[in-house]
């Protein structure tokens, strides 16, 4: 069989461009009122500063397999859709070369406070690397050099500190900004505290602490199609999954069903397309909102992955449970808040039998718009199709396919250099 070598030769090239040394660039509003339930840090001794609250928001995206297990994938192809003033690893191999079964997007880190406060923030990432953060850091883990193989070692993590963060209630929002739109603005729109931090080349100020990373520790939910065409759902943690939403879109037609909590196995049909995103969003916010978030968080983080959740294609949105968040991302603020929250939706792209037909006549017709929409994840639905697929000739058109696709990520890695 074909598929392995390919796969193989296409890591090889990357990887000549892949090894680097990570030498990094070592007016506001009360808080709403809201009363969350209290979720431990997992830094419960120690001072404690009574008047400070920490909220977090983020997502962890993974594309399931025939099988329904997240499989490895690219997911740092394609242009970045970040601000320039964002620090981040600067190799184009390191960017491309990176493959994983989890890319942690947007985590962002909120305080609210009445008075001013100084606290040090360190985050964890199990089996992973972080990828892209601001303010400018203090410490960025691992310091050595990094190459792909490194996140399969059950001991790796990445790390990053910020180590003196003021959160400034009366400090004046001079928030660094870009001409034309992007959706890292929308994060800002929330009564949360603003913050300066200290950085080597002096204070920057931002409403949150920002970063992500890519990882490949093992997600909650497998998510299986059957032949009927529904979508099996496996809970393989300890915690149950909150809530679930199963989301298609065809062109301009939306379908989502929403799920409910799973705690061992349930079944979900696939959805109408008679639905609407701003319905969605006026669910999905709600869903946020009692896990904890305040009703402008919800709003920012839909908002911010409203285009990229709702995009072509088919995916099981979730809550992922707090404690696997804690255990997969173990957060440190010195001195604790009083309160703490994090909510992260999980993001599982399903490959449909609608997604197979749109791509394979999309590669016939050379369909660059339609092939454009599926962006990202391109390579993990081919490499799904073939592995599904008996028909020799086929598994040799979707490798064309797939090849072409390797092709232009090498090209677009070599190119950057």
């Amino acid at each position: 069989m074909l598929r392995k070598p390919l796969l193989l030769t296409f890591c090889a090239l990357l990887a000549c461009c892949f090894t680097f040394s990570a030498n990094m660039l070592d007016g506001s509003e009360d808080p709403p009122l809201h009363n969350p339930q209290p979720r431990s840090l997992g830094n419960d001794a120690g001072p404690v500063y009574a008047s400070l609250t920490a909220h977090e928001w983020g997502t962890f995206t993974s594309i399931a397999g025939n099988e329904g297990e997240a499989v490895e994938w690219a997911p740092l192809t394609g242009s970045t859709d970040l601000p320039a003033f964002v620090e981040h690893f600067r190799d184009p191999g390191f960017k491309l070369g990176l493959r994983g079964t989890v890319r942690m997007e947007t985590p962002v880190l909120y305080f609210y406070s009445s008075m001013e406060e100084t606290v040090s923030v360190s985050v964890a990432f199990a089996k992973g690397v972080l990828t892209e953060w601001y303010p400018r850091a203090s410490r960025v883990e691992p310091k050595a050099e990094f190459y792909n193989g490194m996140l399969h070692q059950g001991s790796a993590s990445g790390s990053i500190a910020w180590d003196s963060v003021t959160v400034a209630p009366n400090a004046r929002a001079e928030f660094p900004r870009e001409v034309g739109n992007n959706h890292y603005f929308a994060a800002r729109m929330t009564s949360s505290t603003p913050l300066r931090v200290k950085t080597p080349t002096g204070d920057q100020q931002e409403k949150f602490l920002f970063y992500r990373g890519v990882s490949t520790f093992s997600v909650p939910l497998l998510a299986k199609l059957t032949a009927a065409g529904k979508l099996v759902l496996e809970n393989r943690g300890e915690q149950e999954i909150a809530n679930t939403i199963l989301f298609e879109r065809r062109g301009e037609r939306v379908g989502y069903r929403i799920g409910g909590a799973v705690r061992k196995e349930a079944a979900l049909g696939p959805p109408e397309l008679s639905g609407t995103v701003e319905d969605l969003c006026q669910d999905l916010e709600g869903m946020l909102v009692a896990q904890g978030l305040y009703q402008d968080e919800a709003r920012a983080m839909v908002e911010t992955w409203r285009s990229s959740w709702f995009e072509e294609g088919g995916r099981l949105l979730y809550i992922v449970p707090p404690a696997l968040v804690n255990e997969v991302l173990p957060l440190t603020i010195r001195p604790a808040p009083a309160q703490a929250v994090r909510v992260f939706v999980g993001r599982l792209e399903v490959v449909t039998p609608a997604t197979q037909k749109a791509v394979e006549a999309a590669f016939a017709a050379n369909d660059t718009a339609t092939l454009k929409a599926y962006g990202r994840f391109l390579e993990p639905i081919l490499a799904t199709m073939i592995e599904k697929e008996t028909n020799q000739a086929q598994v040799r058109r979707f490798q064309g396919y797939l090849n072409a696709v390797y092709g232009q990520l090498v090209a677009q890695n070599l190119g950057r250099k």
